[in-house]
Order: structure tokens, then C-alpha cells, then sequence
């Protein structure tokens, strides 16, 4: 008979947990995803506030959230398109 909390003879014991089996670099990268996934959401809080947007025909209001994440979306497909055209010419 196997002592209190052991595993009986017969039986391997329980694989070690996944928190043990990640590398140190792992571990940094996720403690690096969870801080930048924190000041993502302060971010998008703290810049809630409605905002007016005047736009090319007329204008309206958003929340300031927003209209920084379109911005964003704009400038990384322009950015794209850029180099795909700017690559084409160099051949």
C-alpha cells in the first residue's frame, strides 16, 4: 500500500504541469502579451470620450477609440500598398 498523497505502485505519476514545461523565453512572451494587452485596454478606456468627426460629406460624432483605430487601420493598408507598388518598380 502506497503512503498518503503518492500514486500507487502500479500507476505512473501525473505529467508534470504546463507551467513547468515552458521555457523561460515562453514565459517572458506571454508576460510581454499580457502588459501590452493591459495598456491596450487602459488605452481604449481611458479614450472613450465622444469625439466630432468631420468627414469628407458632413460630419458626426464617435468615440475617440474609434476614430484612433480606423486612423490606424488607414495607415497600415496606405503603408501596404506603398511598398507592394514601390517593390514593383525595383524589378
Amino acid at each position: 500500500m502506497a503512503a498518503p498523497g503518492e500514486p500507487p505502485p502500479n500507476q505512473t505519476p501525473p505529467p508534470e504541469s504546463a507551467g513547468e514545461k515552458r521555457s523561460r523565453r515562453e514565459r517572458a512572451r506571454i508576460a510581454a502579451m499580457v502588459v501590452l494587452a493591459v495598456l491596450i485596454t487602459l488605452f481604449a478606456v481611458l479614450n472613450g470620450k465622444q469625439v466630432k468627426v468631420n468627414w469628407i460629406a458632413g460630419s458626426g460624432k464617435a468615440p475617440l477609440i474609434i476614430v484612433i483605430v480606423i486612423s490606424l487601420l488607414v495607415g497600415i493598408v496606405l503603408t501596404y500598398i506603398a511598398e507592394r507598388r514601390s517593390g514593383r518598380r525595383r524589378r
